[in-house]
């Protein structure tokens, strides 16, 4: 078993045997506000907790590390629909590490394409400012700046109207 995996069981068997927290404190020592705790229960991301008679919820140690694993998978990019199917899938005994690996590959290419999208923007604003910067003011109809920008002003796609079935 590698070493995170088993840091993370000692975790979480050593906090089944912590005390409960009502929901306050569940929010104020993992940083995540009350709705959220309780959308995460709703959405099954969190074992729903055990409840008084007051029915206040009394969450054990073993939340808090679940909250610190969906707050870790949210900064790595995952959505909280990805998050549950992971958790779901180590409840079931699955590891979900191949799914995890390619989620990311995936993401790291989209967001290679998005930089490489963003450095041509940013290169076109660039150019467009020196040019600017060299003829200094421009006449036109709103603004002569803008009019007179070397850009490519693409013209959207038609798209055929789809028909209504009758």
């Amino acid at each position: 078993m590698a070493k995170a995996q088993q840091s993370y069981d000692l975790e979480r068997s050593s906090a089944s045997s912590d005390k409960l927290l009502k929901i306050g404190e569940v929010a104020k020592q993992t940083g995540i506000g009350i709705e959220p705790l309780r959308f995460y229960e709703r959405s099954g991301l969190l074992d729903a907790p055990i409840r008084t008679e007051a029915g206040y919820r009394l969450y054990g140690a073993d939340a808090l590390v679940t909250l610190e694993f969906i707050k870790r998978a949210q900064m790595l990019g995952f959505t909280l629909t990805e998050i549950k199917r992971i958790i779901s899938e180590s409840h079931s005994g699955e590891s979900p590490c191949d799914e995890v690996r390619e989620i990311v590959r995936q993401r790291l290419a989209e967001l290679e394409e998005r930089l490489r999208q963003m450095q041509l923007y940013h290169d076109t604003l660039a150019k467009t400012l020196r040019q600017w910067d060299k003829s200094g003011k421009a006449t036109g109809r709103f603004c002569g700046l803008i009019e007179s920008a070397e850009i490519e002003v693409r013209k959207p796609e038609s798209r055929k109207p789809k028909r209504r079935a009758r």
